[in-house]
């Protein structure tokens, strides 16, 4: 979800997000459709999708983070054909439900990970550049943070989750270096966990900070980011009408491979015992791929460095299979 960022007229910097034309060109097949903006963040993608719908088109926008919804509500006082709704994408079916779009959502976009303007906020604690409070909830009402976690969780329980989460394969010797430093004190500070972690690390990798993985596993799993992508992903492609379109865009490896499996197994379909018989059409998936995965460009990588790392994938409800389910 990261986003390169320009100067507007009044001089205050702007949030472009990242693969914005080449996601809505995926996006929007129908001018006069519903479409559902699961990361809407600071609305690039959702005014972008705007520009491209006549005065029948409408745009959903749902994120968990409060100055997010902020800037929804006042794209929403600008254009009628915008709505917001305050919540996780786990919860997708609810907002579709409450907007009475039921199977009948033309589009589904989800820009995954932390934004520019959550990494840039020091007091949001996402990034170990910045000295901030270790926080890193995207939603600073729900769940502990990442100093409250950290405070309490087993040394085996921090190192699970530095490896399932950041692939991080010093996570036991940065787990029991976390264990050590807070029985003298609690870790508060961003930089104080980075320099911690960066301390306990034999060996670094070349052109990555050391507490990049460290980062990254404890944000996932603070904010159930993996878990939330396995509910919207499943409510996604149940809620696209015939010919409708489910655009991701990934940062990191953990999530392009959820997204590129569960989307090859719905193009896929059912698997079936063999000598089953079936015919052609019962065998045929109601879902189908859109090309191949889509990286940003050497022009985008060049003014957005963050961009060099993001993978867009599309899947498509067939709209050739008399509007019949999966």
């Amino acid at each position: 979800m990261t986003g390169r960022r320009k100067e507007g007229a009044d001089g205050q910097k702007l949030h472009q997000s990242v693969l914005l034309d080449a996601a809505v060109d995926q996006l929007v097949t129908d001018p006069d459709g519903n479409y559902v903006d699961c990361t809407f963040g600071r609305g690039g993608h959702s005014r972008r999708i705007l520009e491209r719908l006549s005065d029948r088109g409408r745009v959903l926008g749902i994120d968990k983070d409060p100055v997010a919804i902020d800037f929804a509500e006042r794209l929403a006082k600008e254009d009628v054909r915008f709505s917001s709704f305050h919540g996780s994408f786990a919860e997708l079916q609810a907002a579709v439900e409450g907007a009475s779009w039921q199977g009948g959502v033309n589009g589904v976009l989800m820009d995954l990970g932390v934004s520019s303007p959550q990494l840039d906020d020091a007091s949001r604690g996402f990034s170990f550049m910045r000295e901030g409070p270790l926080d890193m909830r995207m939603n600073p009402q729900q769940s502990p943070s990442a100093a409250q976690w950290l405070a309490v969780a087993e040394e085996k329980e921090i190192a699970d989750v530095l490896w399932r989460y950041g692939e991080e394969k010093f996570s036991r010797r940065i787990a029991r270096a976390i264990v050590a430093r807070r029985q003298e004190e609690p870790l508060r500070g961003t930089r104080e966990l980075a320099e911690l972690v960066s301390e306990a690390m034999p060996r670094k990798e070349k052109h990555k900070h050391p507490a990049t993985r460290t980062f990254q596993a404890i944000r996932i799993f603070i904010n159930r980011e993996l878990e939330d992508l396995e509910l919207g992903l499943a409510d996604a492609a149940g809620q696209l009408a015939p010919g409708g379109r489910l655009v991701v865009i990934s940062f990191h490896s953990l999530e392009d491979r959820m997204v590129k499996r569960f989307m090859r197994d719905k193009a896929r379909g059912p698997v079936l015992p063999r000598g089953v018989p079936v015919t052609a059409k019962e065998e045929a998936s109601d879902y189908r791929l859109v090309g191949k995965a889509i990286k940003a460009d050497v022009e985008e990588v060049s003014e957005n460095v963050r961009s060099r790392s993001a993978v867009m994938r599309v899947l498509e409800r067939r709209a050739d299979r008399n509007g019949e389910g999966a």
